[in-house]
């Protein structure tokens, strides 16, 4: 073994795991030992599950011995946003309001990741609710980025993102409804995908907008993305949103060759001269364009003149819907939300039906115009962030309404999108660069990024904890 076990991949792991060349039992000791060396200073865990985690190890090792190896996730040890309910285990949602909730079912993602013989290490720090950025206020430890400590991760899936990175788990599955699963893969140097709209099914996760929020995974590779949606894609009875669409074999479906592929850029959007974006993402991503076109891609520039309603669109239904959801227990018991959700729900309060309509013909505008473009072009990229990591310290009281987000039009529209690592700032801070396809695309999305990632190094590359 040329490197230590936290610092595998699910792909790695799993094909020496059915070789039996690897104990599921040793790898999520691995694990643990690592969480409890460095998670005082990271924070990137609310609960973590030892003792149990332990067993299902066990478990999974004598299954595996006996020749009933489940698949790639057979043993593979990784961890949930505290968001996703897990039977009898404490699932807060980085809330006081739910300081003590204990689920009595899992959710159908969690479920179904169990059932692949997958192994819980705990649950991860968020943003409250999945809301705004980090708040003191909460009384819960707030992530620190691992590539920085004087930096966070963002915002919501912060400790999915901080964990996957510095090897507290393999992966991790996250929740986005702006871009909180893209945006702390691009702070932390990972892998974060947001596949279409009702792929995933949400139900047992606790929702912040129900026309909005996505699940998805948060791991290492591209590989490890694809081996994860495998797993948790598909029609759900108990989600109604959720899809019936077929689900492919993700895995076997990726290729390093993406000659021919027509990658539209809408740098009108991207690129324009705003003083709230760095130039730092936008380089990182201009070579990175580059390097696919060397790869063989066309990319050409292309126009989606509704962009520029993304961000006002995006916030009001995010915290409208968000705000209807918390209303009665906000008005009720405010002093246990934190400073950030509770401006940002109050501001929600003073938006009309008629801001939720136009909001909503925005928002049919943006995927009128996406789908044409689509019609196209095979695939939108660009960078994943307007800015990189930011300082750790209390956000604004409207955090989540600060900066350009490149990330939430692709949850506007439902379309699947993931954040690959691109490069790194001279300061050493990562950079991402995004795909984004048709809807139910994901193999031509996982396709390009795999091929950019196999023609580069920056996946390859740890945090200094």
């Amino acid at each position: 073994m040329t490197k230590p076990l936290y610092h595998l991949t699910i792909g790695e792991a799993s094909r020496l795991i059915k070789a039996k060349k690897l104990s599921p039992v040793e790898l999520t000791q691995a694990f643990l030992d690592r969480t409890g060396k460095l998670d005082e200073t990271l924070h990137a865990y609310n609960t973590v599950t030892a003792d149990s985690a332990l067993a299902e190890a066990k478990i999974a090792e004598v299954e595996i011995t006996k020749g009933r190896y489940k698949g790639p996730l057979h043993g593979i040890p990784i961890a949930l946003k505290d968001n996703y309910n897990t039977k009898g285990i404490l699932t807060t949602a980085g809330s006081r309001v739910l300081a003590n909730n204990v689920p009595d079912e899992d959710c159908t993602a969690w479920a179904k990741l169990k059932g692949a013989g997958t192994i819980l290490l705990g649950k991860l720090a968020m943003s409250e609710y999945a809301c705004g950025g980090p708040d003191p206020e909460t009384g819960f430890p707030m992530p620190r980025n691992p590539w920085d400590l004087k930096r966070n991760a963002g915002g919501s899936s912060n400790g999915s993102a901080v964990a996957t990175s510095a090897g507290l788990c393999m992966a991790s599955m996250g929740t986005c409804t702006r871009g909180s699963i893209r945006a702390p893969a691009h702070f932390c140097n990972i892998v974060g995908f947001k596949p279409t709209y009702g792929r995933i099914s949400r139900n047992g996760v606790i929702p912040l907008s129900w026309t909005l929020d996505h699940c998805g995974p948060m791991t290492v590779t591209v590989e490890d993305a694809a081996i994860m949606l495998r797993a948790v894609a598909g029609h759900d009875s108990a989600d109604p949103t959720s899809s019936a669409e077929p689900v492919p074999d993700y895995p076997s479906m990726l290729k390093p060759d993406i000659k021919g592929l027509r990658i539209g850029v809408p740098r009108h959007f991207y690129f324009s001269d705003r003083s709230d974006v760095q130039r730092e993402p936008l380089r990182v991503a201009d070579v990175a364009l580059r390097k696919l076109e060397e790869l063989g891609a066309h990319v050409e520039e292309i126009e989606i003149p509704s962009l520029k309603y993304s961000d006002p669109a995006a916030l009001v239904l995010l915290l409208g819907e968000g705000f209807a959801y918390h209303q009665r227990r906000l008005l009720a018991q405010p002093e246990l939300y934190g400073g950030v959700d509770r401006a940002e729900f109050r501001v929600a309060a003073t938006f009309t039906l008629g801001d939720y309509v136009q909001a909503q013909r925005a928002r049919s505008l943006m995927q009128q115009e996406f789908l044409q473009a689509l019609d196209k072009v095979d695939l939108i990229a660009g960078p994943t962030f307007s800015v990189l990591a930011p300082l750790w310290d209390a956000p604004p009281g409207m955090a989540i309404g600060t900066g350009t987000s490149f990330t939430g039009m692709y949850n506007l529209t439902g379309l699947p999108a993931i954040s690959v690592p691109a490069g790194f700032s001279p300061s050493g801070l990562p950079s991402g660069i995004q795909f984004a396809g048709k809807p139910f695309d994901e193999p031509t999305v996982l396709r390009a990024a795999y091929a950019y990632e196999q023609a580069t190094e920056w996946h390859t590359m740890r945090p200094p904890v």
